[in-house]
């Protein structure tokens, strides 16, 4: 099946974020009454299959209406499975057609990152809110031209950063605006796994693959939100230690960020290589967690004593549920469209500074 579904998005293409499309004039459908936001998942792939689309089932703001695939053969399965009717079910040469959908209010952008352009574009152009998963696009452009069709569009832009839903990473922001030990000095931050795959699109440059984007961005995170502040300049290498598979994107990536304040952060990311923490030293203190980034457990420590170990059943949920909530109040997302560009931009000064091997400045 990932086969078909690879060879399918080959032969669609992948077009560019700035494709110019008509224009749609409807306005967001979502509705201060409405119980529960309809969300439209596009792309049937393990993380809508394995986690979202069972996440839905526990939100109490949120719920699966609708499906956009390539792959016909999945379609009986999950309408029986979620009970999804044929009029809300799309193909990608129809998708421009949940414009006429009420029961849509939310579009679930879960492609290879090379698509969230185009998808999150059109979705906007719908009159659509969209969630976009990570990351956010491959470039900065990509995720410029985003933010730009969903504000013209007047419709909310998330990104489907779970863990700054979590009350174990949100714990750690705290500490970084509170400072409680006073400035950061220096930190660590790593994300990783072994991926034994050969032929994902996470080993295909053209369809957004590489580890910065998919890991590296939860150790960016990691640096970015433990000292609350925006790198100023970036040295890295990357490489790997199998380039019969990595050898159009990289396997691993090491990089050194440098902050305003004087904070250094020394951060990690593979595909080769299962790691993740985050170790920050503070001027009077240390913080500690392990791990930082996973869809559960989440936990860690301070020098003061201070356990951080909130229960969260369900991160995803909670994210969804979280977005849902602010569409229906009318308020801001807490991860909008800007916090996904803000990672991007660290990326390709990462690319850069491997490229050059040299400091690449912010």
């Amino acid at each position: 099946m990932e086969k078909d579904r690879r060879q399918f998005i080959q032969k669609i293409g992948i077009l560019g974020a700035t494709t110019a499309l008509t224009p749609n004039i409807l306005w967001p459908k979502t509705s201060l009454a409405k119980p529960k936001l309809g969300v439209a998942l596009v792309g049937l792939g393990y993380y809508s299959t394995d986690l979202l689309a069972p996440a839905l089932e526990l939100t109490e703001h949120c719920e699966l209406k609708a499906i956009v695939t390539g792959s016909p053969e999945k379609i009986p399965v999950w309408q029986e499975k979620y009970g999804i009717l044929d009029k809300n079910v799309y193909s990608y040469d129809t998708y421009d057609n949940i414009a006429d959908n009420p029961d849509i209010d939310v579009v679930y952008v879960v492609l290879p990152p090379s698509m969230h352009a185009e998808y999150t574009i059109r979705a906007a152009q719908a009159g659509k809110h969209v969630w976009c998963e990570k990351p956010m696009a491959p470039s900065v452009a990509d995720c410029e031209a985003m933010i730009k069709a969903c504000a013209d569009n007047k419709v909310k832009l998330s990104i489907g950063y779970r863990c700054q839903h979590d009350p174990n990473v949100q714990a750690y922001m705290k500490v970084a605006k509170e400072q409680p030990f006073g400035k950061v000095k220096m930190l660590t931050s790593a994300a990783g796994y072994f991926d034994g795959r050969a032929n994902h699109w996470k080993q295909n440059k053209a369809l957004g693959g590489g580890v910065l984007g998919d890991m590296g961005v939860y150790a960016i995170q990691g640096a970015r939100l433990a000292t609350g502040e925006e790198p100023i300049s970036v040295l890295a290498q990357t490489f790997t230690t199998r380039p019969e598979i990595y050898h159009e994107v990289e396997e691993t990536a090491m990089f050194q960020l440098e902050f305003p304040s004087g904070a250094r952060a020394s951060c990690q990311t593979s595909f080769g290589i299962s790691m993740n923490h985050l170790k920050v030293t503070y001027e009077k203190g240390w913080l500690a967690m392990e791990p930082h980034s996973s869809y559960s457990r989440n936990k860690g420590s301070m020098s003061d004593g201070t356990v951080i170990n909130f229960e969260l059943n369900n991160q995803q949920a909670k994210q969804m549920d979280d977005d849902a909530l602010a569409l229906k109040l009318g308020k801001d997302m807490l991860v909008p469209g800007e916090e996904g560009l803000r990672d991007i931009r660290v990326v390709e000064a990462v690319y850069k500074a491997a490229a050059l091997n040299d400091l690449v400045k912010l």
